[in-house]
């Protein structure tokens, strides 16, 4: 295959950035997305051309650092899969393919295809965990969930933080994110005690982030790679709201 790669390249957060143009030969069909960039950045390493930088760890669709944006869609032309699940067996010879990094004020872009997203991190660390002392591992029955309760939490949990929704939303809103990491631990029992306190705390540390608000588009459920509903939204929501009446 013979691709035409249109990509932004931007030296650092500070630069103003440009879409630049590369042409690729012998590609393959079998290729991921991610390896026919190695490819083109291989070729650039022989020209003594700075390679173009890139976000990826375990290329199994898993932890969510791959993610740019592919002719315009989060991931690219597949839904609900990663970046480094896409293959170039979805594109045919001759296309041309612009890569751009995730848009949204609040994850900044560091160089070219890779953007900061710590804001997600700071979100987490003000209550995406339980607080308690475990000793020794507890017994796995000792607790009974529901089975709807349980499949609800993991599939909250699912969300590996790859930053589409916000990317693809049109205001730059993080409640998809958020409510996936506050419902999987509320729905929990173990999740309870702090049910109160996480929901407020997450949500403040959202907007204090500089994320905009949902106006529940759905924009962000289409492109999530793990399917995660915007029920989770409501649901944050309404939590959000019981949490202020009872103080």
């Amino acid at each position: 295959m013979k691709i035409k790669f249109k990509i932004w390249r931007q030296e650092g957060p500070e630069d103003k950035g440009a879409i630049k143009e590369y042409t690729v030969n012998d590609l393959t069909e079998e290729m991921s997305f991610l390896e026919a960039l190695d490819h083109l950045n291989e070729q650039l390493v022989l020209k003594n051309e700075e390679v173009i930088a890139f976000e990826h760890d375990c290329r199994e669709g898993i932890c969510g650092q791959c993610g740019v944006f592919i002719n315009g869609r989060a991931h690219g032309p597949i839904n609900n899969i990663t970046t480094c699940q896409l293959h170039m067996r979805s594109f045919n010879d001759g296309d041309t393919i612009f890569v751009e990094p995730w848009r949204a004020k609040s994850f900044p872009v560091i160089k070219d295809l890779i953007v900061d997203r710590s804001a997600f991190d700071r979100i987490i660390e003000h209550g995406a965990f339980i607080s308690t002392n475990t000793g020794s591992a507890p017994e796995a029955n000792a607790i009974t969930i529901p089975k709807a309760v349980a499949e609800s939490a993991m599939d909250a949990a699912s969300c590996i933080g790859c930053g589409a929704c916000v990317a693809t939303c049109k205001n730059s809103s993080a409640a998809l994110f958020t409510s996936a990491k506050i419902n999987h631990l509320n729905n929990l029992p173990q999740g309870k005690a702090e049910e109160h306190k996480r929901v407020e705390e997450m949500t403040v540390q959202m907007d204090m982030e500089g994320f905009g608000s949902c106006t529940f588009t759905g924009a962000c459920e289409v492109e999530c790679p793990e399917n995660i509903s915007i029920v989770n939204i409501a649901e944050m929501h309404a939590r959000l709201m019981k949490a202020k009446i009872l103080g």
